[in-house]
């Protein structure tokens, strides 16, 4: 099969697209008109949507996505210029990474501003993430090259995040659903953390082997995150289904 070719259907990836970037807004995770995400159409992760430049996350619609081809070289005004340089490098040297999504959501940038960043295993959503977390500890100002976003996306190795050392978080994922529900589950894990943390008393940890256990457990789990989308597709639908337009 030629890895060019789409394998996802555009119409459905826009909504879902524009569902996840409204979902995010209505969480308060998402940061004034910055931050993106993205869906790759073809194998090779070359043809990918992602939300425009500058526009609120809680008033995008699936017509609003910019379809950004990396094999025709054009220069879209309408991207912004750190998300073409993390997401098209993402997309091109992971393509197994279909969906990305990069947010400096408060308590997660929290956690990836404490010496060392981290997130230490001491509930079960924290533990989601147990040995299946990269870390990046060479932040240098905003990602304006190619080299920085192939820096971040072979930081990423085999693991599908990054907890990007004083600046945030990045995702991926192979559906949109699951991506969703990880970022969301993460930023909660975030704030019982944080939370813990504040106490100033010891964090109370998972042993290892609990830990470990817990997290191939949220693996086998891949409909129940899914379904979390889902539900939240249904808010939607009831309540600004211009989302889809």
């Amino acid at each position: 099969m030629d890895a060019r070719v789409d394998i996802i259907d555009e119409t459905q990836a826009r909504i879902d697209l524009a569902a996840a970037l409204r979902m995010t807004a209505r969480a308060g995770m998402n940061e004034a008109v910055a931050n993106h995400y993205s869906i790759a159409l073809s194998a090779d992760g070359m043809r990918f949507l992602i939300n425009p430049k500058w526009m609120h996350w809680g008033r995008v619609k699936a017509s609003d996505m910019v379809l950004v081809d990396l094999n025709d070289g054009t220069v879209h005004d309408n991207v912004d210029t750190t998300a073409m340089k993390i997401h098209g490098q993402v997309h091109k040297l992971c393509p197994a990474a279909r969906v990305v999504m990069h947010l400096h959501p408060i308590m997660t940038t929290a956690l990836a501003s404490i010496d060392p960043p981290g997130m230490p295993a001491i509930d079960q959503n924290s533990a989601r993430y147990h040995n299946r977390l990269a870390i990046d500890l060479g932040y240098g100002g905003m990602a304006n090259s190619d080299a920085e976003g192939a820096r971040l996306a072979g930081l990423m190795g085999n693991k599908s995040r990054l907890l990007m050392g004083n600046h945030g978080v990045m995702i991926t994922a192979p559906t949109m659903g699951e991506a969703w529900d990880d970022i969301y589950t993460f930023d909660r894990a975030a704030q019982t953390v944080i939370a813990a943390m504040s106490t100033g008393r010891p964090l109370l940890t998972l042993s290892e082997a609990d830990a470990e256990q817990t997290a191939q457990d949220w693996e086998t789990i891949g409909d129940f995150c899914i379904a979390h989308f889902e539900e939240m597709k249904l808010i939607l639908d009831a309540e600004c289904p211009d989302y889809k337009d």
